[in-house]
């Protein structure tokens, strides 16, 4: 008899999304995507952090002030569709464990990504996160926020 408690197709990408987002150095927000098919094949996954050949450790980590972060790191959707190196997204969902931004949104249509599978909106009072859910409306994306009855998945590396 198979085992009846393993996980759905959900819960599966958005802990690889999650998991995803703990290689982010970003020391107040960490996010992680992860990019599927239709056949529930990843394509891609990303996270939050700094352009390649810029240093984690020469640019700015600070929320405010002159020199921010905002200027300078890569959000983990825009990551995740440009480490899917030119495969194509036609069709394709994407799994975040916050709701992508207006410049993501538009990154994210113009991709083809059909659907957004995400875990919290906590900007959603905000004027870029209202013109993040009209543009991906408009383009007919399915915006879904995901559900689960778990509260956590754990994984062990030793037995």
């Amino acid at each position: 008899m198979k085992r009846s408690d393993y996980i759905s197709w959900d819960e599966y990408f958005m802990g690889v999304s999650l998991l995803a987002s703990k290689r982010s150095k970003d020391p107040n927000t960490q996010v992680g995507a992860c990019i599927v098919d239709d056949n529930n094949i990843i394509l891609s996954t990303g996270y939050n952090g700094f352009p390649f050949g810029c240093s984690d450790d020469d640019y700015p980590w600070e929320r405010d002030g002159g020199d921010t972060k905002y200027k300078y790191v890569v959000h983990a959707e825009l990551n995740a569709i440009l480490n899917a190196n030119g495969k194509s997204l036609k069709g394709a969902r994407i799994y975040v464990d916050l709701f992508p931004c207006n410049e993501c949104a538009k990154a994210i249509i113009q991709s083809g990504i059909a659907e957004v599978v995400y875990l919290y909106d906590k900007y959603a009072d905000t004027e870029e996160t209202k013109a993040s859910k009209r543009m991906l409306t408009s383009a007919g994306v399915k915006l879904r926020r995901f559900e689960t009855d778990r509260k956590r998945l754990e994984l062990e590396f030793k037995r």
